[in-house]
């Protein structure tokens, strides 16, 4: 008897045969086949940092971009900002308080301080906001997440290049010459570079868990202006308590910059602590960014 439409050639009760699926197409495995995760070899692999030198210029191209987009001045608030910053600190801090500048004008006095600390603290801020910002990004594809607050630094950094020109300009207009020690100033700018990568990585990790540094770091970056030699020299600190302002490692930064613009001498105790301590802060940083990163797709 020929089975009809409604009927099955398959008796009632025999093992059913597997149904294959159409020509064509697999059947995708339960279990996924190969997991993409960070390596655990070494806490930094600048191999595979190399590898996706691409996507950091592209970042950093995209982060300048929108920073600027829809706005009237452009990249000129990279000038204005540290700029009408000089002329507040030199009505209220120069003339009105007094405050010594080691024989520099002040108003160039404190556009060196306010240069590297502009770029610190414009770095650090949106470093530490860069990973929850990019939670689009994160959560699709996996590349080496420190490339994300490592383009903003390095968008940070361009900011850094167009206000040094105001620089220029004042050391022209109070006619500062520099000395040899001007080849030193790179040391202190990577120095500073560094400082601020390893701060703004630290921070983008802890924001991923921890909403609450996004309210603190303003308080953070606000305090630390007053604690570094931004608008003070050291040598204004008394000498017993000169050592402690010295553990802040952008005070050495901030006087190397001014002793290799105006040839003043170094403070190599300064210099040596802020080195030693961004290169701690950096290894610390690289270790609990590294640590915490497994799950910044899951709680982002």
């Amino acid at each position: 008897m020929t089975p009809t439409a409604f009927e099955s050639e398959t008796p009632v009760g025999a093992p059913q045969t597997p149904t294959h699926p159409p020509t064509g197409q697999r059947r995708l495995p339960r279990e996924p086949l190969v997991v993409i995760e960070p390596s655990r070899s070494t806490p930094l692999n600048l191999r595979e940092l190399w590898s996706y030198r691409e996507l950091l210029y592209s970042l950093t191209r995209r982060d300048i971009k929108v920073r600027y987009k829809q706005t009237a001045l452009g990249v000129a608030w990279a000038i204005l900002q540290p700029l009408f910053m000089m002329v507040v600190f030199s009505l209220f801090f120069g003339r009105l308080a007094g405050i010594p500048s080691d024989n520099i004008p002040y108003p160039l006095f404190a556009y060196a301080g306010l240069l590297p600390w502009t770029f610190f603290s414009n770095a650090v801020t949106n470093s530490g906001n860069s990973i929850v910002g990019s939670a689009h990004l994160i959560t699709k594809v996996y590349f080496p997440r420190m490339i994300v607050p490592g383009a903003t630094v390095a968008a940070a950094l361009l900011d850094f290049l167009i206000a040094f020109v105001i620089l220029i300009l004042l050391m022209f207009y109070y006619r500062v010459t520099p000395s040899w020690h001007i080849f030193l100033l790179p040391i202190f700018v990577a120095l500073s570079t560094v400082l601020a990568f390893g701060v703004g990585m630290w921070f983008s990790a802890l924001n991923v868990k921890y909403r609450d540094v996004r309210f603190a770091l303003p308080f953070f970056i606000q305090v630390g202006m007053f604690v570094s030699p931004v608008i003070y020299p050291s040598s204004f600190i008394p000498g017993n308590l000169r050592w402690l302002i010295e553990l802040n490692p952008l005070t050495g930064i901030i006087e190397g910059y001014r002793s290799s613009l105006f040839g003043q001498p170094f403070n190599w105790r300064a210099i040596g602590i802020s080195a030693i301590v961004t290169l701690i802060l950096l290894r610390y940083s690289i270790y609990t960014f590294r640590r915490m990163e497994k799950g910044f797709a899951d709680i982002i």
